[in-house]
């Protein structure tokens, strides 16, 4: 066909596509994802109408080659033209390298189990000052309900009364509760200490989940006592520190927001890097929320404020596990990283696993519920995509021609706030990554 010999842009570009001899950017994206479709349906079209009329079966196609070898259609793999149609297909593990990052997700994944623990909800809801929280959440919620019933009666507020009770939580938690360490300062005689090392745990800090210690020396030469730095992951310990870094703080505010009714994700970044996702109800959809930065619902804020290219972000939850990647990346050319622990079938069948593990027991109801919501937030990422790929084109747009702009009205978003800023430029986290910033950290010890 003529049509499937044309390029994006002249589809795009086309004279039925343009107001006023002016191109109109306001509908792009839903244009250019309805092309995308288009476009496939013709390439299978033609592929059909290449195809013999005839349609043997495969026993009889094979019986006029006996001498063939079976193993000779698999020897050359076929083009990508072919299989680009094709959808993936969730496949075990077999390689090492895939056996170990399966390991790495399994293991990660039992982390907000630990926010079911009755005990420990109980511990989290004494420390949470709940008339003050409630207090906050019930002004902005009325606040919010007024704004929308001034735009119309049908109108209704951005966010709910529940996702005022995080935000306002969020608030709390970053400017009342935790403290952010970088060096800690010396128990003796407060001042500021230089890094030694690490140094293996004790029973006790062992026993509360600290895999590992940082060891540190006052600066003083007078003084030159040591500080030890435990990385607990246990929460109920990290509850009475009330002290860390990015694996604390999201690890203690995730179980917070469990604490007073919110559904939680914990995502985990390849890159050194864990945050919260809470489940709104008003806009049925998962929001990112950082509590190191009180970050609300930016999930572009890692890849275009802080700079830091990344690989795999996964969210884990009691109802299982989701890559979540393309909320947070949505240009992999320049912001991304090689994906290269495993083949994207296997990381589909490592969620896949995990989501049978967590969901095994529910009810075939609530099994129902949840893959409706699975196919609503497959549907969101997948929209990151498109939305991305129409930015690019429009960018190779003209600018006298576009009456409407797609994202020039969006806020630019800020460099990382939380940390040392020596910490944050290694990291690559100050809005541009040096050289070196890039490589991951060993498997899960950071943040």
């Amino acid at each position: 066909m003529a049509h499937s010999n044309h390029n994006l842009w002249e589809d795009l570009t086309t004279p039925s596509n343009r107001r006023g001899g002016r191109f109109d950017a306001t509908d792009l994206t839903d244009r250019f994802e309805q092309l995308l479709s288009n476009r496939r349906l013709t390439n299978l079209a033609d592929q059909a109408k290449s195809r013999p009329t005839s349609s043997p079966s495969f026993s009889q196609s094979t019986s006029h080659h006996p001498s063939r070898p079976s193993s000779t259609s698999s020897a050359v793999p076929p083009s990508y033209s072919s299989l680009r149609n094709i959808p993936k297909v969730a496949t075990p593990p077999q390689d090492p390298a895939s056996r170990k990052f399966r390991n790495l997700l399994v293991a990660v994944s039992v982390t907000p189990l630990k926010y079911e623990n009755p005990g420990l909800l109980d511990d989290a809801l004494a420390v949470i000052p709940l008339e003050r929280i409630y207090g906050d959440a019930e002004e902005e919620s009325q606040i919010l309900q007024a704004q929308a019933a001034s735009i119309g009666e049908d109108e209704k507020p951005q966010w709910g009364y529940q996702d005022c009770v995080i935000r306002a939580l969020l608030r709390w938690f970053k400017r009342s509760f935790m403290t952010w360490v970088n060096n800690p300062p010396c128990p003796v005689c407060s001042t500021p200490t230089v890094a030694v090392g690490m140094t293996p745990p004790t029973p006790d800090e062992a026993a509360r989940g600290a895999a590992r210690v940082e060891l540190y020396r006052c600066s003083s030469t007078d003084c030159g006592a040591y500080e030890r730095f435990p990385r607990y992951s246990d929460v109920w310990a990290i509850l009475q520190s009330k002290r860390g870094r990015c694996g604390e703080w999201a690890n203690c505010f995730s179980m917070l927001c469990r604490a007073v009714g919110g559904r939680v994700r914990w995502v985990w970044n390849a890159e050194d890097h864990v945050w919260t996702e809470v489940y709104s109800e008003q806009q049925k959809r998962w929001i990112h929320v950082d509590a190191c930065e009180e970050a609300w619902d930016t999930p572009r804020l890692y890849s275009e404020g802080w700079g830091k290219k990344m690989s795999y972000c996964i969210a884990f939850s009691i109802d299982g596990a989701t890559d979540v990647t393309r909320r947070y990346v949505r240009n992999p050319a320049s912001q991304g990283l090689d994906r290269n622990r495993a083949p994207e079938e296997v990381l589909m069948y490592i969620t896949n696993e995990i989501r049978q593990m967590r969901r095994d027991s529910l009810s075939k109801e609530e099994k129902r519920r949840l893959i409706k919501e699975d196919d609503r937030e497959e549907k969101e990422l997948r929209g990151y995509v498109v939305s991305a790929l129409a930015t690019e084109i429009e960018k190779m747009i003209p600018i006298s021609t576009i009456s409407v702009p797609i994202s020039g009205s969006e806020q630019k978003l800020p460099v990382r706030q939380s940390g040392a800023a020596e910490w944050r430029q290694a990291r690559g986290e100050n809005g541009s990554g040096p050289p070196g910033s890039d490589h991951p950290s060993r498997e899960g010890e950071g943040h």
